[in-house]
């Protein structure tokens, strides 16, 4: 999975941070690097309302695969 140089593991893992601790449902474009509200933490290919593109991530799932590799 390519993933836009401007989402790092360090802002994917304080969303999922903020996602436990607060009422965000952040996700991330992995095409254009938007972070967008709205997104369940195992959300996959949601539309992104920046680009269009159905290419947004759900913190903790983008997490778990940028983690692994």
């Amino acid at each position: 999975m390519k993933i836009h140089p401007k989402i790092t593991l360090k802002r994917v893992m304080a969303a999922a941070k903020r996602q436990q601790l607060e009422l965000d449902d952040p996700g991330f474009c992995i095409d254009c690097g938007h972070e967008q509200d709205g997104c369940e933490p195992d959300a996959r290919r949601y539309k992104c309302e920046l680009c269009g593109e159905k290419a947004v991530y759900g913190a903790e799932e983008l997490a778990q695969q940028m983690w692994s590799g």
